[in-house]
């Protein structure tokens, strides 16, 4: 494993370089968790069961990582669109999500709204659009009508769906709604009505009827509620304010009050509610 990867799961677990080198050695050639904490106290400075299995799961992490990277830039290179500054921002990256932000725009696509209005030409209409520099008129719009567009509202749309998926993979929008996520989020949960009465459900009476911040719920409880989800007893949800998270994204994305600045205000909020917003409990991890 690369010495960059040992030096941050160190920082991370607040452990010594050498004891998480000599983990990673022992999980190579075999040992397993408890073997390693009973036995090898010396080489880990006497880490319990747990801590030895917190240095292993990081161990698979960044193992993970490095083939996603392999994997991203072979991509990226094939398409021709691999810069000196982008592998090597690849190459320096330690974080699995932030990778995946960077990878986003050079991944190859499914078909989604925004390639389905691409292939009927309406990318140079999302364009203009984007750029708000000037009101959009009628004539311009008309201009992108064909067999596949039959009017200028069916235009309008195509190019706004376009933008939505610019948006959704703009690394500052996704940072954004991560970031209004863990700082004003809400968790709630709910048991299930059929289960409420059930022996087995009520170690989980206390989330029977539950919400708090997320900032404010210790990792025990969340891991508690997820593992009562998990069970079939509780219902989770995580969420923020719509209203908080399209006002902070159009802060960034609409620059103008012209006809296209409308038109990609209406962009941001269909990214946010069908792109964006999945990205909520994916950054719990």
């Amino acid at each position: 494993m690369d010495l960059k990867y040992i030096q941050q799961i160190a920082i991370e677990l607040s452990l010594p370089v050498k004891n998480i080198t000599n983990v990673q050695q022992m999980h190579t050639e075999g040992a397993t968790i408890p073997f390693i904490s009973r036995y090898r106290k010396e080489a880990t400075g006497n880490m319990d069961e747990v801590q030895v299995g917190n240095v292993i799961d990081k161990i698979k992490y960044y193992d993970e990582s490095e083939k996603r990277k392999e994997t991203v830039l072979k991509t990226i290179e094939a398409a021709g669109k691999l810069t000196p500054e982008l592998k090597l921002r690849i190459e320096n990256c330690l974080n699995a999500t932030e990778l995946e932000d960077i990878y986003l725009p050079y991944k190859p696509k499914r078909k989604t709204k925004a390639t389905v209005a691409i292939e009927k030409g309406l990318e140079p209409l999302a364009q203009l659009l984007f750029g708000q520099i000037q009101p959009v008129s009628d004539e311009q719009i008309a201009a992108y009508i064909n067999e596949q567009v039959k009017d200028n509202a069916e235009a309008l749309q195509g190019a706004r769906d376009i933008i939505a998926e610019w948006i959704s993979e703009s690394e500052q929008a996704r940072t954004t709604v991560r970031s209004l996520f863990q700082e004003t989020s809400a968790i709630s949960a709910r048991v299930l009505t059929t289960k409420k009465e059930s022996e087995e459900a009520q170690k989980y009476r206390d989330y029977f009827e539950f919400k708090e911040p997320l900032a404010d719920c210790p990792s025990h409880r969340l891991l508690a509620i997820r593992r009562g989800e998990k069970e079939g007893f509780l219902i989770m949800d995580i969420a923020i304010e719509k209203e908080s998270a399209v006002g902070e994204l159009k802060d960034v994305f609409v620059k103008s009050s012209n006809s296209a600045g409308e038109q990609v205000a209406l962009a941001t909020e269909d990214a946010y509610g069908r792109l964006l917003k999945r990205l909520l409990k994916l950054s719990l991890g």
